[in-house]
């Protein structure tokens, strides 16, 4: 076998701490809203409807914590079985490597990739810990607006969606595909790309959507399963 030099493009996909500044989805329903009971004219009723009012800030708070469902980011490198990794990233080694994180209880990724022969692949797997569902679906929805062009991915948590993407550096093609999925108050971001270092062509849009979809749905049954 010839010995081929990587292109600048696989140069800089092989240092996993780039790959992840720029992770990436889902829309979730609004914040809940409360009824509160109405009160009679007499004094008693209104001095039982001044206390329930008085405890409603510490109730309303109790009731927002009960309901972060997700308060830590799951073990990433676990959560794709070792069948889906070795079919995805030929030649990889299936434990894979966790990318360093400045706080692993809200953001954590694991990254996974090899040449084999003149085949490359990269799979990323990141969850990501927000405060609320509401701030759990903004981030997504923002970061959708941000790689506009794909489709949605029904039954991928609350909501799902993915986008493919080709690109060309010194007649090298890459084809990349971004799943982003929001689970109440986490996302899942996972990307998935590759090359042929021989044709100089990138595997098919199909391949690639289809393998970042599978990675996705095999990270959200992980994270699930972490409560």
């Amino acid at each position: 076998m010839r010995s081929l030099p990587l292109p600048l493009a696989l140069t800089a996909r092989l240092t996993p701490v780039a790959v992840l500044a720029c992770a990436g989805w889902v829309m979730a329903s609004g914040p809940d809203t409360t009824t509160s009971a109405g009160t009679s004219g007499d004094t008693s009723a209104q001095q039982t409807a001044g206390q329930s009012g008085s405890d409603s800030p510490s109730t309303s708070s109790a009731s927002t914590a009960a309901t972060k469902t997700y308060s830590a980011a799951p073990a990433p490198c676990g959560s794709i079985p070792v069948a889906t990794i070795k079919s995805l990233v030929p030649g990889a080694k299936t434990a894979g490597k966790e990318i360093p994180s400045t706080d692993t209880k809200l953001r954590r990724t694991c990254s996974w990739n090899a040449l084999k022969g003149y085949d490359y692949r990269w799979l990323d797997v990141s969850f990501e810990i927000m405060d609320t569902n509401a701030a759990a679906a903004k981030e997504y929805k923002d970061r959708v607006a941000e790689k506009s062009g794909g489709g949605a991915v029904p039954g991928l948590g609350d909501n799902g969606y993915s986008v493919v993407n080709l690109t060309t550096e010194d007649k090298q093609q890459t084809r990349e595909g971004v799943v982003l999925a929001q689970v109440s108050n986490a996302l899942v971001v996972v990307t998935y790309n590759g090359s042929d270092f021989e044709s100089k062509k990138a595997p098919s849009t199909d391949v690639i959507n289809k393998g970042a979809i599978q990675a996705a749905k095999s990270a959200v049954t992980a994270l699930k399963g972490s409560q």
